[in-house]
């Protein structure tokens, strides 16, 4: 993390224009997306423009087939969002370039918050060192 890096409580939510809602780069991201995985969740991405001036947008989603209750496919979206808010702006200050992102998890039963975190922060490593060039 940069020494000079403020923090601001602001930088820390997941605004609307974050939310990845467009049914077309959805598509367009499962059909020609990358992806890096840290199992229990997978990172689909693709490199992307947006008229908004945000770097990223994401999406989460869980699977029907290993989750028949809503109610627990919910609990585990609402803690990606979470673990993905916490842990956004750490990685995403500084990229060149927009992308969106889904967030699944591929997981077969329920993890706790600790575990999504770690596993999100170890996602986004592997999307930083695979897709942005180091800095010289």
């Amino acid at each position: 993390m940069n020494p000079n890096y403020l923090w601001c409580p602001m930088e820390q939510s997941f605004k609307k224009t974050e939310k990845l809602k467009s049914q077309k780069l959805i598509e367009k991201l499962f059909s020609e997306g990358k992806s890096v995985v840290a199992y229990p969740l997978r990172l689909v991405y693709l490199k992307t423009s947006f008229e908004d001036a945000v770097f990223v947008k994401a999406g989460v989603s869980v699977s029907k087939r290993n989750f028949k209750k809503a109610v627990h496919r919910n609990r585990i979206k609402r803690l990606l969002r979470e673990a993905y808010r916490l842990n956004k702006s750490t990685y995403f200050n500084n990229i060149p370039a927009q992308y969106a992102f889904m967030i699944l998890y591929i997981g077969k039963s329920e993890s706790d918050f600790n575990t999504i975190s770690k596993k999100m922060n170890t996602l986004l490593d592997a999307f930083i060192t695979k897709e942005i060039p180091p800095k010289s």
